[in-house]
């Protein structure tokens, strides 16, 4: 046996107001549309923000049901429209927060599972990284430069 270390690495900025103004903009529009978020079980609403190199923008927020699973996160909202309406861009960059209607969230909320995969299949068809950005609902904000430091140990087109 051997045991195998994996290390990431990440940025942390201490209020948007440290961020890059691209980014301070693209997280004002993910804190915008998480208000749209339909939450009506969760209480907990999420945005994100996607920069496309084509220059536009694409937001999602979080879709609740009754018949869970099948609502859809904000990430995966945002990711599957872009791909739907600009089939040929890449996403440069995302930003994502994430708000209770129970208690304020302060620490960064990172995309679940399920987005991590999503994420992982757009960044490796346009073979190219994508830069992630989360914060909770005010506080620090992590920056990744890949989604390769949130699954390290992807699961892709070529284990099919």
């Amino acid at each position: 046996m051997k045991d195998i270390i994996i290390s990431t690495r990440f940025s942390a900025f201490e209020s948007v107001t440290q961020l890059p103004s691209d980014i301070q903009n693209l997280m004002a529009q993910a804190v915008a549309v998480r208000k749209n978020a339909y939450a009506p079980y969760s209480k907990f609403r999420v945005g994100a923000a996607l920069l496309l190199d084509n220059g536009k923008i694409v937001l999602g927020s979080n879709q609740e049901n009754a018949a869970y699973p099948s609502g859809l996160c904000a990430e995966r909202v945002a990711v599957f429209q872009a791909g739907a309406i600009y089939p040929d861009a890449k996403i440069l960059k995302m930003a994502i927060t994430a708000a209770s209607d129970s208690n304020q969230t302060t620490a960064p909320i990172p995309p679940c599972g399920s987005c991590r995969q999503s994420i992982a299949e757009y960044e490796i068809k346009q073979d190219f990284p994508i830069e992630i950005y989360f914060m909770g609902e005010i506080g620090a904000i992590y920056k990744s430069d890949s989604l390769k430091n949130l699954l390290p140990f992807m699961f892709d087109k070529n284990f099919l």
